[in-house]
């Protein structure tokens, strides 16, 4: 099956980030939000980013312009009824993951296939809300979505073989490098990088060492491009919150048991980059 027209739930952080990689790859793309203001809040961040890429000449002008006019923005689910793939790219809360698989299900061509951005949610009870289950898979894009190169593609036990290749073939075409992943929470990344994460906070969180120093040691140490505490805050300190919660509530390992420290500040709205404050301070 070829893809032609993409759709994205959620022009969040992710959500429009993965409209922008798929925009930039030549496909037509509508993509949702469930208000106005928060629609023309992410497609003034994608032109943003297309702004600044064209600055750094990673692109030009023109390539700009031809993106952005295959970007359409939508607060009506009405409009994914010519999509042949739609992403899902909600905040990580099952019921309204199922609730939205639902409604793509009734509005969607039977061909569609019906894709998640979750990196930790259980695939099979969001494909099971549809009448289509064998053509629901994962696709987990990495933040930030243009830049990072790859793509998980998680496949149930109901996902065909069809609808796997055709998802790995998408991501593909994307530029992006595409591994296959049981639907098991964190797949295959996040169930390495979590534990690291969590271990770097609890350091923090009982003075092994600063926040400066925890990072400076894994970027020059294990020459990673971005420090644990940092890449927490990038990622959003809820997000990883939710996955930590979601990992240790199936596999019961203390090691993905979120530190006091991290539940407190998402309590408190200290979220990272997206809210200006996190473990650093981005106002």
């Amino acid at each position: 099956m070829e893809i032609k027209h993409v759709g994205v739930v959620g022009c969040g952080q992710m959500g429009g980030g993965i409209a922008q990689v798929c925009a930039q790859s030549g496909y037509p793309v509508v993509v949702s939000e469930v208000s106005q203001e928060l629609l023309n809040k992410g497609l003034a961040r994608i032109e943003a980013n297309l702004a600044r890429n064209v600055e750094k000449q990673r692109m030009t002008a023109q390539e700009k312009e031809a993106t952005l006019s295959r970007l359409k923005g939508t607060t009506d689910m009405k409009d994914f009824g010519s999509c042949d793939l739609v992403i899902e790219a909600a905040i990580e809360n099952l019921d309204l993951k199922k609730s939205i698989f639902a409604e793509l299900d009734k509005i969607c061509p039977p061909h569609a296939i019906l894709a998640t951005n979750t990196s930790c949610l259980s695939i099979i009870d969001m494909a099971m809300a549809t009448s289509r289950p064998d053509r629901v898979l994962g696709l987990h894009f990495f933040n930030p979505a243009p830049l990072m190169k790859l793509v998980e593609a998680a496949r149930t036990i109901a996902t065909s073989e069809e609808t796997l290749e055709t998802g790995r073939k998408f991501g593909e075409s994307l530029g992006k490098k595409v591994i296959t992943t049981p639907d098991t929470p964190g797949f295959v990344v996040n169930r390495l990088l979590v534990p690291q994460i969590l271990n770097a906070i609890h350091m923090l969180e009982i003075g092994v060492a600063t926040k400066e120093d925890i990072d400076a040691g894994v970027m020059n140490g294990l020459n990673h491009p971005i420090g644990p505490i940092s890449l927490a805050d990038l990622i959003g300190l809820d997000t990883l919150y939710y996955i930590a919660v979601a990992m240790y509530d199936k596999f019961k390992e203390p090691q993905f048991a979120p530190p006091v420290l991290l539940e407190k500040m998402v309590a408190a709205g200290w979220l990272g980059r997206k809210t200006g404050k996190g473990f650093y301070d981005y106002k």
